[in-house]
């Protein structure tokens, strides 16, 4: 060392960057490194997972959450006399005082906390000491993220103009690798409906033997006992394991229990087994499901696969007044809230007009192509409210096996749309709120008008009486006319009639018989259903095929009975009374239905504010 009077520093960089390490600040770098003296400088970038025989060459800059380094000579020995520091912010690492020779610079970064695999980082003397390593006993997938480069680079001199020697400049990329291997458990369906009716997914393992212990110069050593804990594949599919020992592989079971649309459940075991795992790379380790309603023509529908669908909903907040407003578009009749339909793409449509949720839902369908029986069709876990949703039928993707009304199961070709012509559908359900909506016998169609209002102003546009309906008054007003639907046909409805007969009269105070009042409530009408603007003292309008009221009665229909008298005064008009009747100004609708309805509120379909919560929501008229 005397010999090299005139050696001058090198400062050393290697570039590594860290989200959670802690960074030294600008300014202690800045004081740390002397800018005048000659650099090598290293940029250190991730390599990304490489996937069967391709070598993904893309990278990325550095993120660690703890970083270790050091440099070794020709004869592998670290390199002592050296000063080494890292910079965080600008991925660099600075070695200062080495002199000319040939040097690796060895890096070790980790992603994670490296304490939940119970690792050890050493301090190594030699490059092929261990500088990593795991307990024989860990018996689990790593949860870190270990990478690694080695590096060679050569510090020589030169002579200056002035006959001084310097240290020659360094510039060069280095490559981090993972020295661990990833395994994602993957799963083939011939239905696209099982995928999501697996409620449970386990991994367990044979005698596997995973490496230990990691050397400096990337050798891999030592072997685990050759015994894992099972793993739950429900939420993730993906792990990290250290190479496999020689000899060994990665072997075991996946166990699957699938539920069917017909509440039976299938455990299902397969075997697989991977004789490699290579750091870096992403193995995929396929089990291909044969499960017993592969080839079923039944579209099971389960929360999750709805979810998946993202299926579309009906008279949403953001839906365009050019929509909800088309009868063509958007009208059901209160008795059959539920509509279903083949398209011409062999679709099925089920569109629901329901604030609430529907459950354990059946759908059957008769073809006469496929059997003068009616088939399961669809079932669904839930149909939610509002729900528009559209799937091609497996019936048109190939062939099929159909369960029949009577049991059998028949086997039936692919078909093409047009065979499927003369469809008729047929629902079943346990859910309680079917019940309740079959018991609507006589319902009403209804659509949406704007009467000249506008929806897109602040104000609704005004126009006489009217203002432009928004989809938070159209989704209340199917809550209010499925619950009406409802009472009229109720026997408790039709004994407070009976008991109130004295109550009931035209508008020349004659009497009119119960038996005429309910035929009138119960007939078939078409409502176009509005907003009306207040601030003309009116807060109802309604006649014929038009009804309207104010926007609080469409919020609190449900406990309010003086806004539920407005709603119900309109509807006297709709039956064809003036104000001079019972059914307007009078005991039919201020005292009779609308306290009726209040305090029957609790057996409505539609029994409580809170499936669409309209006062809160933020597209009401302020």
């Amino acid at each position: 060392m005397k010999a090299m009077k005139r050696m001058t520093k090198v400062t050393f960089i290697t570039f590594l960057c860290s989200l959670l390490l802690v960074a030294c600040s600008q300014e202690e770098w800045q004081t740390t490194v002397d800018t005048d003296t000659s650099e090598a400088v290293f940029k250190l970038y991730d390599m990304n997972y490489s996937e069967g025989n391709s070598r993904v060459e893309s990278r990325q800059e550095s993120r660690y959450d703890r970083l270790e380094f050091y440099v070794v000579d020709e004869n592998g020995d670290r390199v002592e006399d050296t000063k080494g520091k890292y910079n965080p912010a600008t991925s660099e690492i600075s070695m200062e005082g080495l002199h000319e020779g040939s040097y690796r610079l060895l890096v070790l970064g980790v992603k994670g906390d490296e304490s939940k695999d119970r690792a050890v980082i050493y301090q190594p003397k030699h490059l092929s000491d261990a500088w990593l390593s795991f307990p024989e006993d860990l018996q689990k997938p790593l949860e870190a993220e270990y990478f690694y480069s080695q590096t060679p680079f050569t510090v020589s001199v030169r002579q200056t103009g002035t006959g001084n020697q310097e240290v020659a400049a360094i510039r060069q990329d280095v490559s981090q690798q993972r020295i661990i291997a990833r395994a994602d458990f993957e799963f083939g369906y011939a239905n696209p409906y099982i995928r999501y009716a697996v409620t449970d997914k386990q991994l367990s393992f044979g005698e596997v033997y995973y490496c230990t212990t990691f050397a400096g110069d990337g050798s891999f050593s030592g072997q685990s006992d050759g015994v894992m804990k099972d793993l739950d594949l429900n939420e993730n599919t993906s792990y990290l394991f250290m190479p496999l020992a020689g000899g060994s592989s990665l072997n075991g079971e996946v166990s699957l229990q699938i539920r069917s649309y017909r509440g039976e459940t299938v455990r299902q075991v397969y075997a697989y087994r991977q004789e490699q795992l290579e750091g870096n790379h992403i193995h995929r380790i396929m089990t291909e499901v044969n499960h017993p309603d592969n080839h079923s023509a039944v579209m099971f529908v389960t929360k999750s696969a709805y979810q998946a669908g993202q299926y579309a909903k009906i008279l949403q907040d953001d839906e365009p007044k050019e929509v909800y407003i088309d009868a063509s578009q958007r009208k059901f009749n209160t008795a059959q809230p539920l509509q279903l339909s083949l398209t011409e793409e062999g679709k099925l449509h089920v569109r629901f007009y329901s604030p609430r949720d529907l459950g354990n839902v059946l759908i059957k369908a008769r073809i006469p192509a496929v059997s003068s029986e009616y088939f399961d069709l669809a079932y669904f876990d839930t149909i939610p409210g509002f729900a528009d949703f559209y799937e091609t039928v497996p019936l048109v993707q190939r062939s099929s096996v159909c369960r029949l009304e009577s049991g059998r199961q028949i086997q039936v070709p692919q078909f093409d749309v047009a065979q499927l012509s003369g469809i008729e559908f047929k629902v079943e359900s346990s859910d309680p709120f079917w019940a309740k909506l079959q018991k609507i016998v006589h319902g009403w169609d209804i659509c949406w008008g704007l009467y000249g209002g506008d929806p897109e102003k602040e104000d609704g546009g005004p126009v006489g009486n009217w203002m432009g309906i928004r989809p938070v008054h159209c989704r209340e007003s199917v809550a209010l006319f499925l619950n009406f639907t409802y009472m009229i046909d109720m026997p408790e409805h039709e004994q407070i009639l009976r008991e109130n007969s004295d109550k009931l009269y035209d508008d020349n105070k004659n009497p009119i018989e119960v038996e005429r009042v309910l035929q009138q409530m119960r007939q078939k009408r078409t409502l176009v259903v509005g907003l009306v603007y207040p601030g003309n003292n009116v807060i109802g309008l309604g006649g014929g095929s038009t009804f309207g009221v104010y926007q609080q009665a469409w919020f609190e229909h449900y406990w309010n009975a003086f806004v539920c008298s407005v709603t119900f005064h309109e509807l006297g008009h709709v039956m064809g009374y003036g104000h001079s009747s019972s059914f307007t100004y009078g005991p039919w609708a201020e005292q009779l239905m609308n306290n009726f309805y209040i305090d029957n509120i609790s057996q409505f379909p539609i029994d409580s504010s809170t499936y669409l919560n309209s006062k809160s929501n933020p597209n009401r008229y302020k």
